[in-house]
C-alpha cells in the first residue's frame, strides 16, 4: 500500500476508535436510544447530502428488505448494545471487547456456509475468549454483575456484526458499498424511532454532548465509511480489514488521552491475546476474507454497512 493508503487506514482506525470515546460521553446524558438515533439519522443524511452532491444516489429497490435486516443488525442493535454496555465500561474496554467481530464472524460462517473450521481457527477463538475473561476477571474493574451484562452486551453486539457480514456475503449480490452505506443507516434509525419518545432525557444535553454526537456521526461513521470504500478500491478488503487491529489501539490512546482511563498488566495482556486470536483466524481465513470484523470492524465500526456485498468487517 502507498503513503495515501496507509494514511486512510490509520485516519479510519482514529476515527472508529474514537466512536467509542464519544459513545462514553454520550450515552449517560442522552441514554442509548436516543444517542443512537441521532448517530444514525445524522450520518444518513450525510451521506445522502454527498451522494446527491456527487450526483451518485444509488437505487434503492433491488435489496431494500436486505437494508432493512442490515439497518438493524449491522447498526441500530449493535450500536444500542455497546453505547449501553459504555454506560459501565470504559471506552477502551469496550472497543478491545469488540475486537471479537471476526471470531464470531467465523462461526457463524462455519455454521452457515460450511466454511472450514480448522484447528488453527478453534485456537483463535479459544484464545479470543480467553483474552475476554481475561479483561472481565483481572480488568480495571471490579467483577460485577453489572460488569459481565455489559461485557455481554459488547459480546453480542460483535456477534451481530458477524452474522450480518456473513448475511451480506450470502443474501446480498451487486448491491454498491455506498447503497448498504446509506440506506442501512436510515434504515436503522427507522427501527429505532418507535422507541425515541420513551427514552427521552430529562434535561438538554450540554454543549460537550451535542459536539460528540456530531463528531460520532459525521466523523465516526458517514465520513469513515467514505474512507472505507476508498480503501475497499485502492487496496481491497483484505488488506483494509487491518483497521480490526488497529481501532482498539486507538481507542486505548483516546480513552487514556480525553478520559483518563487506566491500562494495567491485565487489560494489555487481554488486548494481546484477543488481537493475537483475530490474526490467527483471520490468517486461517486466507484471502478470500474480507472486511471489517469478519468473515465478516465494527462498531466495530464497525458492520455490514461499510462494505461491499458479499465481504463483511468491523463497526464501532
Amino acid at each position: 500500500m502507498g503513503s495515501k493508503n496507509w494514511g486512510a487506514l490509520f485516519l479510519l482506525s482514529a476515527l472508529w476508535g474514537g466512536s467509542y470515546l464519544f459513545m462514553r460521553v454520550a450515552a449517560p446524558a442522552l441514554g442509548p436510544i436516543l444517542l443512537i438515533e441521532a448517530r444514525v439519522l445524522i450520518a444518513g443524511l450525510a451521506l445522502l447530502a454527498y451522494a446527491l452532491l456527487t450526483r451518485s444516489l444509488p437505487p434503492l429497490r433491488d435489496h431494500w428488505r436486505h437494508y432493512l435486516v442490515l439497518g438493524a443488525f449491522n447498526s441500530a442493535v449493535p450500536f444500542v448494545l455497546i453505547s449501553t454496555a459504555e454506560l459501565y465500561l470504559p471506552a477502551s474496554l469496550a472497543a478491545t471487547v469488540n475486537a471479537t467481530t471476526p471470531l464470531f464472524g467465523a462461526v457463524v460462517a462455519a455454521v452457515w456456509m460450511g466454511e472450514a473450521f480448522t484447528w488453527r481457527k478453534v485456537f483463535g477463538l479459544l484464545l479470543g475468549f480467553a483474552g475476554v475473561a481475561v479483561l472481565a476477571g483481572f480488568g480495571p474493574l471490579p467483577l460485577t454483575s453489572t460488569t459481565l451484562w455489559s461485557i455481554g452486551a459488547s459480546l453480542l453486539a460483535a456477534f451481530c456484526y458477524g452474522f450480518t457480514a456473513v448475511y451480506t456475503k450470502v443474501k446480498i449480490q451487486g448491491a454498491r458499498p455506498q447503497a448498504m452505506a446509506l440506506y442501512t443507516q436510515f434504515a436503522a434509525a427507522l427501527v429505532l424511532l418507535p422507541l425515541v419518545p420513551f427514552a427521552l432525557p430529562t434535561q438538554w444535553p450540554s454543549t460537550l454532548v451535542v459536539i460528540c454526537v456530531l463528531l460520532l456521526a459525521l466523523l465516526s461513521t458517514a465520513f469513515a465509511y467514505v474512507l472505507y470504500f476508498g480503501l475497499i478500491v485502492d487496496v481491497g478488503p483484505t488488506r483494509a480489514i487491518m483497521v480490526t487491529y488497529l481501532v482498539p489501539v486507538f481507542a486505548l490512546l483516546w480513552g487514556g488521552l480525553f478520559l483518563k482511563e487506566s491500562l494495567g498488566a491485565a487489560f494489555l495482556a487481554g488486548l494481546t491475546l484477543i488481537l493475537f486470536s483475530v490474526a490467527l483466524v483471520s490468517g486461517a481465513r486466507g484471502a478470500g476474507r474480507a472486511g471489517r470484523a469478519r468473515p465478516a470492524p465494527t462498531p466495530g465500526a464497525t458492520a455490514a454497512t461499510d462494505r461491499p456485498a458479499g465481504k463483511g468487517g468491523p463497526k464501532p
